[in-house]
């Protein structure tokens, strides 16, 4: 008689897996919602589907509240292997926290930004603007979902999924506006964006191949010791993998996509993918590279050194370019700024490279934040002001609306770095010396020349809001129209907070000068 094999393991224990449901909460409930939301819109009627987008708000409000416990404990992870080599799939530290705050509370500007533009109660009406509201919805939650799941991802396979269900659906809110453009914009951003992706899985493989595993923290162990013969083929797969995140932070020269899919997108889109969709790109690439590939520090510092001073090169000299009559001009530019802020948010990734820790990061994250508010707040005032997008069409506007005229003025200022936005003043600062520090004098002298460049068209753009008002422009140039309340909330909202920051710029600089993991 054959003996039976046996199936025992000799720790059955390590195969089981750990949940801390608090943990987890935040990116939890934004998913709850967008289920919620999805089938709350089938048994709703037509005439009351804007509750939705309250419905979507209090969700993301909900999964902000579950940031607190976390914020004021110790760092929790969970979804872990107790088994010899194991390791936690997912960590709740200060660096995941901060960037939670900046998906979520940017989805939940986005959503004040949008309640608007839904038009939910005239279905197949036919309108440009309108966009199918249970779709839009769900599909904007799912992708904040995925966007606050990525920073506190700890191996390789969480990253690319939440890296994927963070842009999968914002493919399709790309192409939900019904005016033509929508479709061409997302087809552009889909196969751009799905090339990089095969890039990207393609080097996770060769990692795979040369650490043996793929934890985050198990990489960089297995690439410290591992063969001659495979340092090759894990330099390879370190390369390709920084391109799935270098494409959705927008660096160059993977930011071709940028400007038509923004000026294609619904507005409220186009301000959610300067903000969240970089905000992914990121945390994903800080934590690639000062956690799984730290054993080649110097070789990646130098790869992201270059992209950061093409990125803030080109993507001001782009935004220099733009003319005043262009159609959507005011949305390419503020695309291409989001481009040249995207090199300074690179800035402190390559110091760390050279320093050889995470400490440089607290620069990111703090300006990443403040770049957050600012950038949503400038979306939020083109929304108000409307018509065709043309920046002529703001010549002006403080004749006409006043208070948006300074909301927008001041946005720019604080993206442009000058008093009274001190915030974004202080912001490039801490970013600038974390390169002088690391000794990368070369690019805070490159970062040094494109801040004074790009002033030219920040002060060019605030200039035109209070230049006398013109005859006529189009519907720009109309009277004063009465503002929806839930746009004029996002704008007060990035308003306030802006002005709290730059009187009190410790209340988000001081993420630089504390640990981040």
């Amino acid at each position: 008689m054959t003996p039976l094999t046996p199936l025992a393991v000799a720790d059955p224990g390590g195969l089981i897996q750990s949940v801390d449901w608090v943990a987890v909460a935040p990116p939890l409930i934004a998913a709850l919602a967008a289920l919620a939301v999805l089938v709350t819109d089938l048994f709703l009627p037509e005439a009351r589907k804007r509750l939705l987008g309250w419905l979507s708000a209090a969700g993301l409000l909900a999964a902000l509240a579950a940031l607190l416990p976390l914020a004021l404990g110790d760092t929790r992870s969970t979804f872990c292997f107790k088994s010899p080599g194991g390791g936690c799939s997912y960590t709740a530290d200060h660096f995941a926290l901060a960037f939670q705050l900046l998906a979520l509370g940017g989805a939940l500007l986005t959503v004040l930004l949008s309640l608007h533009t839904v038009d939910a109660a005239v279905p197949n009406s036919g309108s440009a603007a309108g966009l199918p509201g249970g779709e839009y919805w769900f599909l904007l939650l799912s992708s904040a979902c995925g966007a606050a799941l990525l920073p506190a991802a700890r191996d390789l396979a969480t990253l690319v999924i939440a890296l994927e269900v963070a842009t999968l659906p914002a493919f399709a809110l790309v192409g939900l506006r019904r005016d033509g453009r929508g479709a061409e914009s997302a087809l552009k951003f889909f196969l751009s964006s799905v090339t990089a992706t095969a890039v990207m899985l393609l080097g996770v493989s060769f990692v795979y191949a040369a650490a043996g595993t793929i934890q985050l923290q198990g990489i960089a162990d297995g690439l410290a010791h591992a063969p001659g013969q495979l340092k090759p083929l894990a330099e390879a797969g370190a390369v390709l993998t920084l391109v799935g995140f270098a494409f959705k932070a927008a660096a160059v020269p993977f930011h071709f996509w940028v400007p038509d899919t923004y000026a294609g997108a619904p507005l409220p889109v186009a301000g959610y993918l300067s903000v969240v969709g970089k905000a992914a790109g990121l945390s994903g690439l800080a934590l690639v590279t000062t956690v799984a590939f730290r054993p080649y520090g110097h070789t990646w510092g130098l790869v992201l050194a270059v992209l950061a001073a093409l990125t803030m090169t080109v993507g001001n000299a782009a935004a220099l370019r733009q003319r005043t009559d262009t159609p959507h001009g005011a949305v390419r530019l503020l695309a291409w700024s989001s481009v040249g802020q995207a090199g300074y948010l690179l800035v402190p990734l390559a110091a760390a490279g050279y320093a050889g820790s995470a400490e440089p990061l607290g620069a990111t994250v703090a300006y990443a934040l403040i770049y957050g508010l600012v950038n949503l707040g400038a979306f939020g005032a083109v929304a108000l002001v409307g018509g065709s997008g043309r920046l002529d069409g703001f010549r002006g506007l403080a004749g006409r609306n006043r208070w948006a005229a300074f909301a927008l003025a001041f946005f720019l200022l604080c993206l442009a770095g000058l008093p009274p936005g001190v915030v974004g003043l202080f912001g490039k600062v801490v970013v600038f010396r974390s390169a002088v520090d690391a000794g990368l004098g070369w690019l805070a002298v490159v970062m040094a020349v494109n801040v004074v460049v790009a002033l030219a068209y920040y002060l060019k753009w605030t200039a035109l809001l209070f230049e006398p008002a013109p005859e006529a422009v189009g519907p720009e140039a109309a009277g004063p129209r009465r503002a929806p309340a839930s746009l004029t909330a996002a704008l007060g909202l990035a308003a306030v907070g802006a002005v709290v920051l730059s009187v009190a710029p410790q209340l988000v600089l001081g993420v630089v000068s504390g640990s981040l993991f």
